[in-house]
């Protein structure tokens, strides 16, 4: 067998084709090599050998990853190995009818995976399926997976799977609330798959009969098949593969260097947003009021959300109607913005493009743009339409409302919003899918390359677009619409399990739990928000003097260490979170209502150990000084009649 070894940070991944040269498949990932021995019976040998990708035609009884259906009715191929190509990445090319490329790329420790698929026969050729990859996971059958819908994003869940099949996935055109695009393994060594893909997909994770884990990642297969005309090249998504010898915890941290390596070294900005305290109500003067009020306790940039264009007093229309409401803005938006910066603030705006009203201008003037299926009316979401982006004219008009907004005005922060699913399945010889998202992306690399100061977050109803795509281009994400501390502090740690906190977006607000509504203090809604990339979202004029101050402290705080909550490494502790950088460590730790927090019996304080220190350095700690191998082994002390503690551990040179 030849191999060819992907080097990583602190893992390899070694991948090898037979003599034979009728598949790839994978020697060792990590420390574990894969090897299947004795002889196998009633099947193909490529049915119980750790496959790389597996071709229907090569495979049979075993899941397979690639479905090509030709013009004589036959779904069998058997491509064989050409020859492999080494430099910034490792491709390996099998060739028949069809002509496959096997693309990897390490990044960090973790290993990009994508396939090409060209027709060269001289017939069309129909994609029925088209996984982005297959990953063997040496060990562990135990398989972990985040779902929820809205309000209630990234719970954590698992599954054992003695033998059989486990899916899960999106036929919404976006990644979804109900699950992410993330399956991984727990044990001491943790394995992890991620999909970066913004539409339909599908992850499903297979123990065959010799107890061989394999999870296949890709799009969702459209019932009519993709059409591939002679000569004609089809380039799934990404799928990325992690490994640790840290488990679980170690896991989510090669993810989070992966997807910082991918995005803008951006230090994020305190903003207020105003929906919470406003909604629709959007009014020039009160603004300026909330505005005020944000930036005497230290906010930076103020975020006019929904409501701002004309026709929009309810979710009932205006959307598409892309012009700023005179009698919301007697002054301009211009002139509201100079106001703002009178006062220090940058100024950012929510947008949901991609959507439009019914009984909006642009659906009068454009019905051909709305997304229908022919003979059905379109399917109508929370009073909106979509637009139908698989359509070059409608990714321009997006394009050229955008970017009016931002030449015309000194916008800095951009809100863009996706607030409802693709359902209309529209013409599924063009492979709408594929079409809307490559627009999509195309539209958001657009937006970087020709506003490159403009700091972008992602949002669609809460958690419903997250995934390694959307990731890899915004600056930030926002996970759920439900901003209570004891429900969010479960999103955000099922969040930080595959996604880095510069990604989260975090806000203080006065929302109950949808789940747990226990009241819990000021000082606890900030330490959860400080977690993660911190915004304001409550009516400040509301506030009283006590709690402004109580939030210019936290904020002066948040602003000492926020690069540190953007770039270091995370630990998860016992009912906490450590982020550790080089000579500045943040530790959160709360009480979530389980211990004795009325403080009625006699106790001992609760120890939480920390993480990630230097075990052979010493550390200041309030006016503490500890070495590193006491805090990680004795940790520190929290008062469980306490409400939360946030503490900075400094590194004494």
């Amino acid at each position: 067998m030849r191999t060819w070894t992907l080097r990583g940070t602190s893992t390899s991944y070694v991948v090898g084709v037979p003599d034979h040269g009728q598949w790839a498949q994978l020697v060792a990932w990590g420390s574990h090599p894969v090897e299947i021995v004795g002889t196998e019976h009633f099947v193909p040998r490529a049915d119980v050998e750790p496959v790389e990708y597996a071709v229907r035609g090569v495979r049979y009884t075993a899941p397979v990853d690639l479905v090509v259906g030709g013009p004589d009715g036959s779904d069998e191929f058997r491509p064989v190995f050409v020859e492999a190509r080494e430099g910034d990445e490792l491709e390996l090319e099998f060739a028949d009818v069809i002509r496959i490329v096997l693309h990897y790329r390490m990044v960090g420790d973790a290993v990009e995976r994508w396939v090409s698929v060209r027709n060269d026969g001289a017939d069309e050729l129909t994609l029925y399926r088209h996984d982005s990859a297959g990953f063997v996971v040496p060990v562990g059958n135990t398989v972990k997976y985040l779902w929820g819908e809205w309000n209630s994003e990234f719970q954590q869940a698992s599954v054992t799977l003695p033998r059989g099949r486990f899916t899960i996935g999106s036929a919404q055109g976006i990644t979804g609330h109900s699950y992410s695009p993330f399956l991984a393994t727990d044990g001491d060594v943790a394995y992890g798959v991620q999909l970066a893909w913004s539409g339909s997909w599908e992850m499903s994770a297979d123990v065959d009969t010799t107890g061989l884990l394999r999870i296949q990642a890709g799009r969702t297969s459209s019932s009519r098949g993709l059409r591939l005309e002679p000569g004609q090249t089809w380039v799934s998504p990404k799928a990325v593969g992690a490994c640790s010898a840290e488990g679980a915890d170690g896991l989510a941290r090669v993810f989070h260097e992966y997807e910082r390596a991918g995005s803008r070294k951006r230090v994020p900005k305190v903003l207020y947003n105003s929906w919470f305290a406003t909604e629709f109500d959007i009014r020039a003067d009160h603004q300026l009021e909330l505005a005020r009020r944000a930036a005497g306790i230290g906010v930076e940039t103020f975020v006019v959300d929904d409501g701002w264009f004309v026709g929009r007093s309810d979710d009932t229309g205006g959307l598409g109607d892309w012009e700023v409401d005179p009698a919301k803005f007697p002054d301009g938006l211009d002139g509201f913005i100079n106001r703002l910066r009178a006062i220090g603030l940058d100024f950012g705006l929510w947008i949901e493009p991609e959507s439009v009203s019914p009984k909006s201008s642009l659906a009068e003037e454009h019905p051909e743009w709305i997304l229908r299926t022919d003979r059905l009316a379109p399917v109508l979401v929370r009073n909106q339409l979509l637009l139908d982006l698989s359509r070059d004219d409608v990714r321009e008009f997006i394009w050229g409302t955008l970017d009016r907004l931002l030449s015309s005005y000194d916008i800095k922060y951009l809100k863009w919003d996706a607030n409802r699913p693709r359902l209309d399945s529209g013409d599924q010889r063009r492979d709408l899918d594929g079409r809307v998202v490559t627009n999509l992306y195309a539209i958001l690399d657009r937006l970087r390359a020709e506003h490159p100061d403009v700091f972008v977050e992602g949002c669609a109803g809460g958690g419903a677009r997250v995934d390694l795509g959307t990731a890899a281009r915004v600056d930030t994400l926002w996970p759920s619409d439900n901003t209570a501390p004891l429900d969010r502090l479960r999103i955000q740690e099922g969040f930080r399990s595959g996604f880095a906190p510069h990604l989260m977006s975090s806000w203080v607000t006065d929302a109950e739990g949808t789940h747990d509504g226990r009241e819990r203090s000021l000082d606890v809604r900030f330490h959860v928000a400080m977690a993660g990339v911190l915004g304001i979202g409550a009516d400040l004029s509301r506030w009283t003097d006590d709690q402004l101050k109580t939030a210019a402290r936290h904020i002066e705080q948040y602003k000492g260490f926020r690069e540190l909550i953007t770039e270091s490494k995370v630990y998860g502790l016992a009912g906490g979170v450590q982020y550790v950088g080089p000579h500045k460590s943040v530790v959160f730790l709360w009480e979530t209502g389980d211990g004795n927090v009325r403080g009625t019996l006699p106790t001992r304080p609760r120890r939480v150990p920390l993480a990630g220190l230097d075990p052979a350095k010493n550390y200041r700690v309030g006016n503490e000084t500890h070495s590193g191998s006491y805090l990680l082994q004795v940790g520190v002390a929290f008062d469980d009649s306490a409400d939360s503690h946030c503490l900075v551990v400094e590194l004494l040179d």
